[in-house]
């Protein structure tokens, strides 16, 4: 008579799988768009690489300063601000023949630029710099990212109304596009002209131009309005902070963008280009959504929508929308929105740190965090807890359960860490996922052993009435 007792199947140790185990519709093959040309007379990424490496150089020299002195690589900053304690940068000017001043205008563009990573009141080496010498790729979008964050480069005028600042900073994509258009020098007079024409529109769209008779002059103790900031210093500023960045050149009261700049503004409007022709028209569409329609294509049709609509948003707001996705009831959506996050890179690093204390999320932003390090995908499983991979394990069983088929769901077994069905199911019942009795009366009706779906039915039951 054959025994009903569950046999100790054993289980084939893999690695696990992150959530493309869940099966995608049909192939959906969409023509490609052609990969698009830069401008003519635009230098192979290699001459670029090595410009950005010539702009970068002492921001590097900072940071490599950074870490060999100040090993196990904690540097220390002050007040929590990515600043450099005083005494570090005394240090570092005196190692390095620098002034304290030098030391920490280098140290600030090695932050922006990525090659520098701070985490409260520490820092540490950014990949950037580990890959500096032999990955041109890494060079560059250290520069953009540099380029990104032009405004923090250069300290703004003491005299500037904040809210003249910020319509300065969002006008200036339209005068950077006209002067890559203009391929070459354009009087700072026209480009005046461009500003002031592109910060009105911003005021009307948020119906802040007066209509009607002027009011009156400003009491001298009222505080300055936007709308009574002369724009010529601030113009002044923004393209002096691009070029300090290496973005453009001033003189003779002319601007032209350098090599590096037009690349880059070539970069951004082609951006702009694949925003616009969203593949799977989710552009418009929230983070929630926009997965939930993601969630039917292949990986790379995928990444080119996430690809498409980041770049129509700021990342600040795209990065904490995916994170709130992130946070529904749907384990594919939670998948697809760390996937989605690893197209956004370092400036997401904040917000995915900020959740390692929520269990739902701790998981997915600890293999976040390991391959945004520089950790292979393959290997960044390793990282998890014994807890923390069972607990991944039965939410991608949900998302299979929830939106893949029964086969799927039984060859997911094959990469839980348990060696065994029975260490499994001991396990599964303890991580105390919210999912646990969905995912083993799922699992136990697509299993075709009857006695091992026996013993996940009977583990479903115990963990359904709290017995053991």
């Amino acid at each position: 008579m054959t025994s009903r007792i569950p046999r100790d199947s054993r289980l084939r140790l893999v690695r696990p799988r992150p959530l493309d185990a869940v099966p995608r519709a049909t192939d959906q093959r969409r023509p490609r768009r052609p990969a698009p040309r830069p401008p003519e007379g635009t230098p192979a990424p290699s001459e670029l690489a090595k410009m950005a490496r010539t702009q970068l150089a002492d921001a590097a020299r900072v940071a490599r300063w950074a870490d060999a002195a100040l090993r196990p690589g904690r540097a220390r900053a002050a007040d929590g601000r990515a600043t450099l304690s005083d005494a570090t940068a005394e240090q570092a000017a005196a190692e390095l023949g620098l002034t304290p001043a030098q030391v920490r205008a280098d140290w600030d563009t090695a932050r922006l630029a990525g090659l520098i990573e701070v985490h409260g009141d520490s820092a540490r080496p950014g990949w950037r710099l580990r890959a500096w010498n032999r990955d041109d790729s890494a060079v560059l979008r250290g520069w953009v990212a540099l380029f990104d964050a032009w405004s923090l480069a250069h300290p703004e005028p003491a005299a500037g109304e904040p809210a003249a600042v910020a319509e300065v900073v969002s006008a200036m994509p339209q005068v950077l596009s006209f002067l890559q258009l203009s391929a070459g020098p354009v009087p700072v007079a026209q480009l005046l002209d461009l500003l002031e024409a592109r910060v009105t529109e911003l005021r009307t769209e948020r119906c802040e131009v007066p209509y009607g008779p002027r009011p009156e002059p400003v009491e001298p103790d009222e505080p300055p309005r936007a709308a009574d900031t002369p724009l010529a210093p601030l113009l002044d500023w923004a393209l002096h902070a691009l070029a300090s960045v290496g973005a453009l050149t001033c003189g003779a009261g002319q601007a032209t963008l350098t090599p590096l700049g037009n690349w880059a503004v070539w970069v951004k409007l082609e951006q702009i280009c694949v925003a616009a022709q969203s593949p799977a028209g989710n552009i418009e569409a929230s983070a929630e959504d926009m997965l939930r329609g993601c969630a039917q294509l292949r990986p790379n049709a995928a990444r080119a929508e996430y690809r498409a609509w980041l770049a129509a948003r700021p990342v600040g707001s795209a990065v904490t929308e995916l994170i709130g996705a992130a946070r529904g009831e749907d384990a594919l959506l939670r998948g697809l929105a760390f996937d989605a996050l690893r197209l956004v890179g370092a400036p997401a690093e904040p917000e995915v740190r900020a959740v390692l204390d929520e269990p739902t999320l701790r998981p997915y932003a600890l293999l976040w965090l390991a391959e945004h390090d520089g950790t292979d995908p393959e290997d960044a499983y390793e990282i998890l807890t014994r807890e923390e991979a069972t607990w991944l394990w039965v939410d991608t069983a949900a998302a299979v359960a929830d939106h893949g088929e029964a086969p799927m769901l039984v060859r997911h077994l094959e990469s839980a860490v348990q060696a065994t069905v029975p260490a499994l199911l001991d396990e599964v019942r303890a991580v105390g996922h919210p999912r646990t009795v969905q995912v083993l009366v799922a699992l136990a009706a697509a299993h075709p052993d009857p006695a091992l779906a026996k013993a996940v039915r009977r583990a479903a039951f115990q963990v359904h009435t709290g017995g053991s």
